[in-house]
Protein backbone atom coordinates (compact mmCIF):
# COMPACT_ATOMS: atom_id res chain seq x y z
CA UNK A 1 0.00 0.00 0.00
CA UNK A 2 1.52 3.35 -1.04
CA UNK A 3 1.34 6.64 0.77
CA UNK A 4 -1.07 7.97 -1.83
CA UNK A 5 -3.66 5.48 -0.57
CA UNK A 6 -3.55 7.23 2.80
CA UNK A 7 -4.51 10.51 1.15
CA UNK A 8 -7.14 8.86 -1.02
CA UNK A 9 -8.67 7.09 1.98
CA UNK A 10 -8.92 10.34 3.95
CA UNK A 11 -10.50 12.20 1.04
CA UNK A 12 -13.02 9.44 0.30
CA UNK A 13 -13.93 9.27 3.98
CA UNK A 14 -14.51 13.02 4.25
CA UNK A 15 -16.58 12.99 1.04
CA UNK A 16 -18.68 10.23 2.56
CA UNK A 17 -19.28 12.37 5.65
CA UNK A 18 -20.38 15.32 3.53
CA UNK A 19 -22.87 13.07 1.75
CA UNK A 20 -24.25 11.87 5.09
CA UNK A 21 -24.52 15.45 6.38
CA UNK A 22 -26.38 16.54 3.26
CA UNK A 23 -28.84 13.67 3.67
CA UNK A 24 -29.34 14.64 7.31
CA UNK A 25 -30.02 18.28 6.47
CA UNK A 26 -32.59 17.36 3.81
CA UNK A 27 -34.31 14.90 6.12
CA UNK A 28 -34.26 17.45 8.94
CA UNK A 29 -36.17 19.95 6.80
CA UNK A 30 -38.91 17.39 6.22
CA UNK A 31 -39.26 16.03 9.78
CA UNK A 32 -37.63 18.70 11.92
CA UNK A 33 -39.26 17.76 15.22
CA UNK A 34 -39.49 13.98 14.87
CA UNK A 35 -37.55 12.20 17.64
CA UNK A 36 -34.57 10.13 16.51
CA UNK A 37 -33.53 8.19 19.64
CA UNK A 38 -30.92 5.98 17.96
CA UNK A 39 -29.19 8.84 16.16
CA UNK A 40 -29.24 10.94 19.33
CA UNK A 41 -27.79 8.18 21.52
CA UNK A 42 -25.04 7.39 19.02
CA UNK A 43 -24.16 11.06 18.56
CA UNK A 44 -23.45 11.29 22.31
CA UNK A 45 -20.50 8.98 21.63
CA UNK A 46 -18.66 12.03 20.34
CA UNK A 47 -17.34 11.81 23.91
CA UNK A 48 -15.11 9.02 22.58
CA UNK A 49 -12.38 10.91 20.73
CA UNK A 50 -8.89 9.87 19.67
CA UNK A 51 -8.20 9.81 23.41
CA UNK A 52 -10.46 6.75 23.53
CA UNK A 53 -9.35 5.22 20.24
CA UNK A 54 -5.60 5.64 20.77
CA UNK A 55 -4.99 7.12 24.22
CA UNK A 56 -6.80 4.56 26.37
CA UNK A 57 -4.55 1.82 25.00
CA UNK A 58 -1.46 3.90 25.73
CA UNK A 59 -2.59 4.57 29.29
CA UNK A 60 -3.54 0.92 29.87
CA UNK A 61 -0.08 -0.21 28.73
CA UNK A 62 1.41 1.88 31.52
CA UNK A 63 -1.21 1.97 34.30
CA UNK A 64 -3.52 -0.98 33.77
CA UNK A 65 -7.20 -0.32 34.41
CA UNK A 66 -6.83 3.35 35.33
CA UNK A 67 -8.14 4.28 31.86
CA UNK A 68 -11.63 3.19 32.98
CA UNK A 69 -11.97 6.25 35.22
CA UNK A 70 -13.03 8.57 32.38
CA UNK A 71 -15.92 6.24 31.50
CA UNK A 72 -17.22 5.52 35.00
CA UNK A 73 -18.38 9.13 35.44
CA UNK A 74 -20.50 9.30 32.24
CA UNK A 75 -21.97 5.85 32.88
CA UNK A 76 -23.04 6.88 36.39
CA UNK A 77 -24.52 10.15 35.11
CA UNK A 78 -26.65 8.46 32.45
CA UNK A 79 -27.70 5.55 34.65
CA UNK A 80 -28.52 7.49 37.81
CA UNK A 81 -28.66 11.16 36.80
CA UNK A 82 -31.56 10.85 34.40
CA UNK A 83 -33.76 13.29 36.34
CA UNK A 84 -31.01 15.92 36.35
CA UNK A 85 -30.44 15.54 32.61
CA UNK A 86 -34.16 15.78 31.94
CA UNK A 87 -34.37 18.95 34.02
CA UNK A 88 -31.43 20.55 32.20
CA UNK A 89 -33.00 19.77 28.82
CA UNK A 90 -36.40 21.15 29.88
CA UNK A 91 -34.86 24.37 31.15
CA UNK A 92 -32.83 24.77 27.99
CA UNK A 93 -35.87 24.33 25.75
CA UNK A 94 -38.01 26.74 27.76
CA UNK A 95 -35.25 29.38 27.81
CA UNK A 96 -34.17 28.76 24.18
CA UNK A 97 -30.62 28.03 25.28
CA UNK A 98 -28.02 27.24 22.62
CA UNK A 99 -24.79 26.61 24.58
CA UNK A 100 -23.32 25.99 28.03
CA UNK A 101 -22.40 29.70 28.25
CA UNK A 102 -25.97 30.61 27.34
CA UNK A 103 -27.25 28.30 30.11
CA UNK A 104 -25.06 29.91 32.76
CA UNK A 105 -25.93 33.41 31.58
CA UNK A 106 -29.66 32.63 31.61
CA UNK A 107 -29.48 31.34 35.18
CA UNK A 108 -27.66 34.43 36.40
CA UNK A 109 -29.99 37.13 35.11
CA UNK A 110 -29.01 37.00 31.42
CA UNK A 111 -25.58 38.26 32.44
CA UNK A 112 -23.27 39.21 29.57
CA UNK A 113 -20.25 39.01 31.88
CA UNK A 114 -21.09 35.44 32.92
CA UNK A 115 -21.60 34.39 29.30
CA UNK A 116 -18.35 36.00 28.16
CA UNK A 117 -16.28 34.47 30.95
CA UNK A 118 -17.82 31.05 30.36
CA UNK A 119 -17.02 31.34 26.65
CA UNK A 120 -13.39 32.23 27.38
CA UNK A 121 -13.01 29.31 29.79
CA UNK A 122 -14.63 26.92 27.32
CA UNK A 123 -12.33 28.12 24.54
CA UNK A 124 -9.13 27.87 26.57
CA UNK A 125 -10.25 24.52 27.95
CA UNK A 126 -11.06 23.10 24.52
CA UNK A 127 -7.88 24.20 22.74
CA UNK A 128 -5.72 21.52 24.43
CA UNK A 129 -8.41 18.93 23.60
CA UNK A 130 -8.31 19.86 19.91
CA UNK A 131 -4.50 19.78 20.10
CA UNK A 132 -4.89 16.22 21.38
CA UNK A 133 -6.73 15.30 18.18
CA UNK A 134 -4.03 16.96 16.08
CA UNK A 135 -1.38 14.99 17.94
CA UNK A 136 -3.24 11.72 17.33
CA UNK A 137 -3.84 12.45 13.63
CA UNK A 138 -0.26 13.59 13.08
CA UNK A 139 1.18 10.58 14.88
CA UNK A 140 -0.94 8.04 13.03
CA UNK A 141 -0.46 9.55 9.56
CA UNK A 142 3.28 9.99 10.08
CA UNK A 143 3.57 6.36 11.22
CA UNK A 144 1.71 5.15 8.13
CA UNK A 145 3.66 7.44 5.80
CA UNK A 146 6.98 6.29 7.25
CA UNK A 147 5.95 2.65 6.90
CA UNK A 148 4.68 2.79 3.32
CA UNK A 149 6.80 5.52 1.72
CA UNK A 150 10.52 5.51 1.12
CA UNK A 151 12.45 8.30 2.85
CA UNK A 152 12.68 11.36 0.64
CA UNK A 153 9.78 10.33 -1.58
CA UNK A 154 7.23 13.01 -2.59
CA UNK A 155 4.55 11.43 -0.40
CA UNK A 156 6.79 11.22 2.67
CA UNK A 157 7.87 14.84 2.13
CA UNK A 158 4.24 15.90 1.78
CA UNK A 159 3.53 14.63 5.26
CA UNK A 160 6.28 16.82 6.71
CA UNK A 161 3.89 18.86 8.85
CA UNK A 162 0.79 16.76 9.23
CA UNK A 163 -0.55 18.78 12.16
CA UNK A 164 -0.52 22.03 10.18
CA UNK A 165 -2.21 20.41 7.18
CA UNK A 166 -4.74 18.72 9.48
CA UNK A 167 -5.53 22.01 11.22
CA UNK A 168 -6.26 23.73 7.92
CA UNK A 169 -8.39 20.86 6.61
CA UNK A 170 -10.32 20.47 9.87
CA UNK A 171 -11.05 24.20 9.91
CA UNK A 172 -12.37 23.89 6.36
CA UNK A 173 -14.47 20.85 7.25
CA UNK A 174 -15.90 22.55 10.36
CA UNK A 175 -16.84 25.63 8.32
CA UNK A 176 -18.47 23.54 5.60
CA UNK A 177 -20.26 21.26 8.08
CA UNK A 178 -21.39 23.72 10.71
CA UNK A 179 -21.66 27.22 9.27
CA UNK A 180 -23.72 26.67 6.15
CA UNK A 181 -26.71 28.46 7.64
CA UNK A 182 -27.94 30.17 10.80
CA UNK A 183 -30.85 28.87 12.81
CA UNK A 184 -32.51 30.39 15.88
CA UNK A 185 -32.41 26.98 17.56
CA UNK A 186 -28.83 26.28 16.31
CA UNK A 187 -29.89 22.78 15.18
CA UNK A 188 -27.57 21.02 12.75
CA UNK A 189 -29.38 17.87 11.64
CA UNK A 190 -26.78 16.89 9.06
CA UNK A 191 -23.92 17.33 11.50
CA UNK A 192 -25.65 15.20 14.15
CA UNK A 193 -26.32 12.40 11.66
CA UNK A 194 -22.69 12.49 10.48
CA UNK A 195 -21.48 12.27 14.09
CA UNK A 196 -23.78 9.30 14.76
CA UNK A 197 -22.43 7.50 11.68
CA UNK A 198 -18.87 8.24 12.80
CA UNK A 199 -19.69 6.73 16.20
CA UNK A 200 -20.67 3.48 14.48
CA UNK A 201 -17.52 3.55 12.34
CA UNK A 202 -15.09 4.08 15.21
CA UNK A 203 -16.80 1.43 17.36
CA UNK A 204 -16.77 -1.08 14.51
CA UNK A 205 -13.14 -0.29 13.71
CA UNK A 206 -11.97 -0.69 17.30
CA UNK A 207 -13.87 -3.95 17.81
CA UNK A 208 -12.52 -5.32 14.52
CA UNK A 209 -8.94 -4.45 15.46
CA UNK A 210 -9.40 -5.81 18.98
CA UNK A 211 -10.82 -9.12 17.76
CA UNK A 212 -8.09 -9.46 15.11
CA UNK A 213 -5.30 -8.78 17.60
CA UNK A 214 -6.76 -11.02 20.31
CA UNK A 215 -7.82 -14.04 18.25
CA UNK A 216 -5.51 -13.99 15.22
CA UNK A 217 -2.35 -11.95 15.65
CA UNK A 218 -1.82 -13.29 19.16
CA UNK A 219 -2.89 -16.77 17.91
CA UNK A 220 -5.33 -17.18 20.79
CA UNK A 221 -6.35 -15.42 24.01
CA UNK A 222 -4.50 -18.14 25.92
CA UNK A 223 -1.20 -17.24 24.26
CA UNK A 224 -1.81 -13.59 25.07
CA UNK A 225 -2.40 -14.47 28.72
CA UNK A 226 0.80 -16.52 28.84
CA UNK A 227 2.77 -13.63 27.44
CA UNK A 228 1.21 -11.26 29.95
CA UNK A 229 2.42 -13.41 32.85
CA UNK A 230 5.97 -13.44 31.51
CA UNK A 231 6.28 -9.75 30.59
CA UNK A 232 7.54 -7.54 33.42
CA UNK A 233 6.08 -4.33 31.95
CA UNK A 234 2.61 -5.85 31.71
CA UNK A 235 2.81 -7.18 35.26
CA UNK A 236 3.83 -3.71 36.45
CA UNK A 237 0.84 -2.18 34.65
CA UNK A 238 -1.58 -4.70 36.15
CA UNK A 239 -0.10 -4.22 39.62
CA UNK A 240 -0.24 -0.43 39.36
CA UNK A 241 -2.05 0.92 42.40
CA UNK A 242 -4.10 3.94 41.39
CA UNK A 243 -4.94 5.91 44.53
CA UNK A 244 -8.51 6.31 45.71
CA UNK A 245 -8.03 10.06 45.36
CA UNK A 246 -7.13 9.67 41.67
CA UNK A 247 -10.15 7.43 41.01
CA UNK A 248 -12.45 9.98 42.64
CA UNK A 249 -10.90 12.95 40.82
CA UNK A 250 -11.03 11.31 37.38
CA UNK A 251 -14.56 9.98 37.91
CA UNK A 252 -15.87 13.36 39.08
CA UNK A 253 -14.17 15.18 36.20
CA UNK A 254 -15.57 12.79 33.60
CA UNK A 255 -19.05 13.02 35.14
CA UNK A 256 -18.89 16.81 34.85
CA UNK A 257 -17.44 16.67 31.35
CA UNK A 258 -20.22 14.52 29.91
CA UNK A 259 -22.65 17.39 30.61
CA UNK A 260 -20.53 20.54 30.46
CA UNK A 261 -18.02 20.03 27.66
CA UNK A 262 -19.24 22.46 24.97
CA UNK A 263 -19.65 19.72 22.37
CA UNK A 264 -21.43 17.38 24.83
CA UNK A 265 -23.83 20.10 25.97
CA UNK A 266 -24.53 20.97 22.36
CA UNK A 267 -25.29 17.36 21.35
CA UNK A 268 -27.02 16.24 24.56
CA UNK A 269 -29.07 19.37 25.28
CA UNK A 270 -29.32 21.70 22.29
CA UNK A 271 -29.88 18.90 19.75
CA UNK A 272 -32.31 16.99 21.96
CA UNK A 273 -35.83 16.81 20.52
CA UNK A 274 -37.76 14.80 23.06
CA UNK A 275 -37.46 12.97 26.35
CA UNK A 276 -37.77 9.69 24.43
CA UNK A 277 -34.28 10.36 23.14
CA UNK A 278 -32.96 10.68 26.68
CA UNK A 279 -34.74 7.47 27.70
CA UNK A 280 -32.96 5.43 25.02
CA UNK A 281 -29.64 7.16 25.61
CA UNK A 282 -29.79 6.32 29.33
CA UNK A 283 -28.92 2.70 28.53
CA UNK A 284 -27.58 2.76 24.96
CA UNK A 285 -24.81 5.29 25.60
CA UNK A 286 -23.41 3.43 28.66
CA UNK A 287 -23.56 0.22 26.60
CA UNK A 288 -21.54 1.92 23.87
CA UNK A 289 -18.89 2.96 26.39
CA UNK A 290 -18.62 -0.63 27.64
CA UNK A 291 -18.31 -2.04 24.11
CA UNK A 292 -15.63 0.36 22.93
CA UNK A 293 -13.46 -0.55 25.91
CA UNK A 294 -13.74 -4.34 25.60
CA UNK A 295 -10.41 -4.80 23.82
CA UNK A 296 -8.38 -1.97 25.34
CA UNK A 297 -6.35 -4.22 27.65
CA UNK A 298 -5.73 -7.00 25.08
CA UNK A 299 -4.52 -4.45 22.49
CA UNK A 300 -2.38 -2.65 25.07
CA UNK A 301 -0.67 -5.81 26.29
CA UNK A 302 -0.28 -7.21 22.78
CA UNK A 303 1.36 -3.91 21.86
CA UNK A 304 3.80 -4.16 24.75
CA UNK A 305 4.82 -7.66 23.60
CA UNK A 306 4.81 -7.11 19.82
CA UNK A 307 5.76 -3.44 19.43
CA UNK A 308 7.45 -2.44 22.66
CA UNK A 309 9.16 0.94 22.57
CA UNK A 310 9.50 1.11 18.78
CA UNK A 311 6.66 3.62 18.78
CA UNK A 312 4.51 5.44 21.31
CA UNK A 313 2.08 3.22 23.21
CA UNK A 314 -0.65 5.65 22.11
CA UNK A 315 -0.21 4.27 18.58
CA UNK A 316 -0.32 0.55 19.40
CA UNK A 317 -3.77 0.31 17.76
CA UNK A 318 -2.15 1.23 14.45
CA UNK A 319 1.33 -0.20 14.96
CA UNK A 320 0.28 -3.79 15.69
CA UNK A 321 -1.46 -4.37 12.31
CA UNK A 322 1.41 -2.62 10.50
CA UNK A 323 4.12 -4.75 12.06
CA UNK A 324 2.10 -7.89 11.39
CA UNK A 325 1.70 -7.01 7.72
CA UNK A 326 -2.08 -6.60 7.94
CA UNK A 327 -2.52 -3.51 5.79
CA UNK A 328 -6.30 -3.79 5.73
CA UNK A 329 -6.51 -3.56 9.53
CA UNK A 330 -4.02 -0.69 9.48
CA UNK A 331 -6.33 1.18 7.12
CA UNK A 332 -9.30 0.34 9.37
CA UNK A 333 -7.36 1.77 12.32
CA UNK A 334 -6.65 4.96 10.36
CA UNK A 335 -10.33 5.39 9.47
CA UNK A 336 -11.41 4.71 13.05
CA UNK A 337 -8.91 7.23 14.38
CA UNK A 338 -10.01 9.83 11.84
CA UNK A 339 -13.64 9.25 12.84
CA UNK A 340 -12.85 9.76 16.50
CA UNK A 341 -10.77 12.89 15.95
CA UNK A 342 -12.66 14.71 13.19
CA UNK A 343 -16.05 14.38 14.88
CA UNK A 344 -14.73 15.96 18.06
CA UNK A 345 -12.90 18.80 16.32
CA UNK A 346 -15.81 19.70 14.05
CA UNK A 347 -18.52 19.70 16.72
CA UNK A 348 -16.33 21.34 19.37
CA UNK A 349 -15.27 24.15 17.03
CA UNK A 350 -18.85 24.66 15.81
CA UNK A 351 -20.15 24.75 19.41
CA UNK A 352 -17.45 27.23 20.41
CA UNK A 353 -18.10 29.40 17.36
CA UNK A 354 -21.78 29.59 18.34
CA UNK A 355 -20.78 30.64 21.86
CA UNK A 356 -18.30 33.24 20.62
CA UNK A 357 -20.79 34.78 18.18
CA UNK A 358 -23.94 34.59 20.33
CA UNK A 359 -22.47 35.30 23.77
CA UNK A 360 -19.54 37.63 23.07
CA UNK A 361 -19.24 39.28 19.66
CA UNK A 362 -22.89 39.93 18.73
CA UNK A 363 -23.76 41.45 22.16
CA UNK A 364 -20.71 43.71 21.85
CA UNK A 365 -21.77 44.73 18.35
CA UNK A 366 -25.27 45.51 19.58
CA UNK A 367 -23.94 47.64 22.42
CA UNK A 368 -21.80 49.63 20.00
CA UNK A 369 -24.41 49.69 17.21
CA UNK A 370 -22.07 47.92 14.79
CA UNK A 371 -24.93 45.86 13.36
CA UNK A 372 -27.75 47.62 11.51
CA UNK A 373 -30.51 48.82 13.81
CA UNK A 374 -33.29 47.50 11.58
CA UNK A 375 -31.93 43.94 12.04
CA UNK A 376 -32.36 42.88 8.43
CA UNK A 377 -32.14 39.12 8.27
CA UNK A 378 -29.59 38.98 5.46
CA UNK A 379 -27.20 41.39 7.17
CA UNK A 380 -27.43 39.56 10.49
CA UNK A 381 -27.08 36.10 8.99
CA UNK A 382 -24.05 36.98 6.89
CA UNK A 383 -22.23 38.69 9.72
CA UNK A 384 -22.97 35.87 12.14
CA UNK A 385 -21.67 33.29 9.68
CA UNK A 386 -18.52 35.34 9.04
CA UNK A 387 -17.89 35.65 12.77
CA UNK A 388 -18.31 31.91 13.27
CA UNK A 389 -16.04 31.02 10.37
CA UNK A 390 -13.35 33.37 11.65
CA UNK A 391 -13.75 31.92 15.14
CA UNK A 392 -13.27 28.37 13.86
CA UNK A 393 -10.09 29.37 12.03
CA UNK A 394 -8.70 31.10 15.13
CA UNK A 395 -9.56 28.13 17.36
CA UNK A 396 -7.78 25.67 15.06
CA UNK A 397 -4.80 28.02 14.74
CA UNK A 398 -4.52 28.33 18.52
CA UNK A 399 -4.80 24.54 18.87
CA UNK A 400 -1.97 24.07 16.39
CA UNK A 401 0.21 26.55 18.28
CA UNK A 402 -0.50 24.73 21.54
CA UNK A 403 0.34 21.42 19.84
CA UNK A 404 3.68 22.90 18.75
CA UNK A 405 4.49 24.27 22.20
CA UNK A 406 3.53 21.33 24.39
CA UNK A 407 6.08 18.70 25.38
CA UNK A 408 6.47 15.97 22.78
CA UNK A 409 6.27 13.12 25.28
CA UNK A 410 2.93 14.16 26.79
CA UNK A 411 0.39 11.34 26.62
CA UNK A 412 -2.99 11.82 24.97
CA UNK A 413 -4.73 10.99 28.25
CA UNK A 414 -2.84 13.75 30.08
CA UNK A 415 -3.94 16.39 27.57
CA UNK A 416 -7.55 15.22 27.77
CA UNK A 417 -7.61 15.39 31.55
CA UNK A 418 -6.19 18.92 31.38
CA UNK A 419 -9.22 20.00 29.35
CA UNK A 420 -11.61 18.15 31.66
CA UNK A 421 -10.18 20.09 34.61
CA UNK A 422 -10.74 23.40 32.81
CA UNK A 423 -14.36 22.61 31.95
CA UNK A 424 -14.93 21.49 35.55
CA UNK A 425 -14.65 25.16 36.55
CA UNK A 426 -18.26 25.51 35.35
CA UNK A 427 -19.48 22.97 37.91
CA UNK A 428 -19.94 25.14 41.04
CA UNK A 429 -21.88 27.84 39.14
CA UNK A 430 -23.78 25.32 37.00
CA UNK A 431 -24.82 22.90 39.74
CA UNK A 432 -25.08 25.58 42.41
CA UNK A 433 -27.39 27.53 40.13
CA UNK A 434 -29.71 24.53 39.85
CA UNK A 435 -30.06 23.98 43.60
CA UNK A 436 -29.30 27.30 45.39
CA UNK A 437 -31.60 30.27 44.79
CA UNK A 438 -29.29 32.78 46.46
CA UNK A 439 -26.53 32.16 43.91
CA UNK A 440 -26.00 35.23 41.75
CA UNK A 441 -23.87 36.55 38.90
CA UNK A 442 -21.21 38.05 41.14
CA UNK A 443 -20.60 34.68 42.77
CA UNK A 444 -20.54 32.88 39.42
CA UNK A 445 -18.03 35.36 37.95
CA UNK A 446 -15.76 35.37 41.00
CA UNK A 447 -15.83 31.59 41.29
CA UNK A 448 -15.17 30.82 37.63
CA UNK A 449 -12.45 33.48 37.35
CA UNK A 450 -10.61 32.31 40.47
CA UNK A 451 -10.90 28.63 39.57
CA UNK A 452 -9.76 29.23 36.00
CA UNK A 453 -6.74 31.22 37.19
CA UNK A 454 -5.78 28.40 39.56
CA UNK A 455 -6.21 25.84 36.74
CA UNK A 456 -4.03 27.89 34.39
CA UNK A 457 -1.26 28.22 36.98
CA UNK A 458 -1.21 24.67 38.35
CA UNK A 459 -2.11 22.62 35.27
CA UNK A 460 -1.82 24.59 32.01
CA UNK A 461 1.45 26.42 32.69
CA UNK A 462 3.56 23.26 33.24
CA UNK A 463 2.51 21.90 29.82
CA UNK A 464 3.78 24.90 27.83
CA UNK A 465 6.89 25.86 29.82
CA UNK A 466 10.25 24.06 29.67
CA UNK A 467 10.51 21.46 32.46
CA UNK A 468 13.72 23.09 33.76
CA UNK A 469 12.07 26.50 34.14
CA UNK A 470 12.94 27.97 37.55
CA UNK A 471 9.32 28.76 38.44
CA UNK A 472 8.40 25.11 37.88
CA UNK A 473 11.32 23.85 39.94
CA UNK A 474 11.48 26.36 42.80
CA UNK A 475 8.07 28.01 42.65
CA UNK A 476 6.95 31.42 41.40
CA UNK A 477 9.34 34.20 42.62
CA UNK A 478 11.38 31.45 44.27
CA UNK A 479 8.58 30.73 46.74
CA UNK A 480 8.22 26.98 47.27
CA UNK A 481 4.56 27.22 48.22
CA UNK A 482 3.86 28.70 44.76
CA UNK A 483 5.22 25.66 42.95
CA UNK A 484 2.50 24.70 40.40
CA UNK A 485 3.01 20.99 41.07
CA UNK A 486 2.58 21.38 44.83
CA UNK A 487 0.63 24.57 45.30
CA UNK A 488 0.62 25.75 48.93
CA UNK A 489 2.98 22.85 49.70
CA UNK A 490 0.24 20.21 49.61
CA UNK A 491 -0.26 16.91 47.80
CA UNK A 492 2.07 14.55 45.97
CA UNK A 493 0.10 14.21 42.72
CA UNK A 494 0.39 17.37 40.63
CA UNK A 495 -2.78 16.77 38.61
CA UNK A 496 -4.99 15.87 41.57
CA UNK A 497 -3.56 18.80 43.48
CA UNK A 498 -4.40 21.25 40.69
CA UNK A 499 -7.93 19.92 40.26
CA UNK A 500 -8.77 19.91 43.97
CA UNK A 501 -7.36 23.38 44.65
CA UNK A 502 -8.93 24.97 41.56
CA UNK A 503 -12.38 23.58 42.41
CA UNK A 504 -12.00 24.46 46.10
CA UNK A 505 -11.03 28.06 45.30
CA UNK A 506 -13.81 28.24 42.71
CA UNK A 507 -16.44 27.02 45.17
CA UNK A 508 -15.25 29.34 47.94
CA UNK A 509 -15.44 32.46 45.77
CA UNK A 510 -18.74 31.33 44.25
CA UNK A 511 -20.32 31.14 47.71
CA UNK A 512 -18.54 34.23 49.02
CA UNK A 513 -19.45 36.32 45.98
CA UNK A 514 -23.08 35.22 46.06
CA UNK A 515 -23.39 36.10 49.74
CA UNK A 516 -21.61 39.45 49.33
CA UNK A 517 -24.66 41.11 47.75
CA UNK A 518 -28.36 40.60 47.24
CA UNK A 519 -29.54 39.16 43.96
CA UNK A 520 -30.96 41.67 41.51
CA UNK A 521 -34.64 41.40 40.54
CA UNK A 522 -33.74 39.84 37.20
CA UNK A 523 -31.48 37.29 38.92
CA UNK A 524 -34.29 36.41 41.31
CA UNK A 525 -36.72 35.95 38.43
CA UNK A 526 -34.30 33.59 36.69
CA UNK A 527 -33.51 31.79 39.95
CA UNK A 528 -37.22 31.09 40.40
CA UNK A 529 -37.26 29.45 36.96
CA UNK A 530 -34.11 27.35 37.45
CA UNK A 531 -34.57 26.32 41.09
CA UNK A 532 -38.04 24.84 41.71
CA UNK A 533 -39.68 25.12 45.11
CA UNK A 534 -40.13 21.86 47.01
CA UNK A 535 -43.79 22.67 47.64
CA UNK A 536 -44.71 22.83 43.96
CA UNK A 537 -45.36 25.39 41.29
CA UNK A 538 -48.35 27.29 42.77
CA UNK A 539 -46.90 27.78 46.29
CA UNK A 540 -43.63 28.72 44.60
CA UNK A 541 -45.39 31.52 42.75
CA UNK A 542 -47.03 32.84 45.94
CA UNK A 543 -43.72 32.86 47.83
CA UNK A 544 -41.94 34.42 44.90
CA UNK A 545 -44.36 37.38 44.91
CA UNK A 546 -43.37 38.26 48.46
CA UNK A 547 -39.67 38.68 47.62
CA UNK A 548 -39.81 41.19 44.76
CA UNK A 549 -41.60 44.52 44.85
CA UNK A 550 -43.73 45.96 42.05
CA UNK A 551 -41.28 48.83 41.61
CA UNK A 552 -38.40 46.38 41.16
CA UNK A 553 -40.34 44.52 38.48
CA UNK A 554 -41.14 47.79 36.70
CA UNK A 555 -37.49 48.79 36.85
CA UNK A 556 -36.41 45.44 35.38
CA UNK A 557 -38.96 45.63 32.56
CA UNK A 558 -37.99 49.20 31.72
CA UNK A 559 -34.36 48.15 31.32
Amino acid sequence: MSGWIILATALVYVSFLFAIASIGDKRGQQVSQTPRPLTYALSLAIYCTSWTFFGSVGLAAERGIEFLGIYIGPILVFLFGHRLLRRIVRLSKSERITSIADFLAARYGKSFAVASLATLIATFGTIPYIALQLKAIAGSVELLAAHFSAPGSPVAAGFGNVALISSALLALFAILFGTRHTDATEHQDGLVLAVAVESVIKLGAFLAIGATVTFFMADAPGNLLDGMRENAQIRAALENQTSIQSWIVITVLSGIAIIMLPRQFYIAVVENRSEKELDKASWLFPSYLVLINLFVLPIAFAGVMMVGDRTSADLYVLAIPLLNGNEVMALVALIGGLSAATAMVIVASVALSIMISNDMVIPLFLRRNVLPADGMKDDWSNRILHIRRASICLILAASFIYFQEMSGNVRLASIGLLSFAAIAQFAPAFLGGLFWRAANARGAIMGMAAGFAMWAFTLLLPTIMPPDQASLQDGLFGLGWLNPAMIFGTGNNAFNNGVIWSLAVNTFFFVFGSLSRMSTPRERIQAAIFVPRETGQLPSLRRFRTTITVNELKDTISR
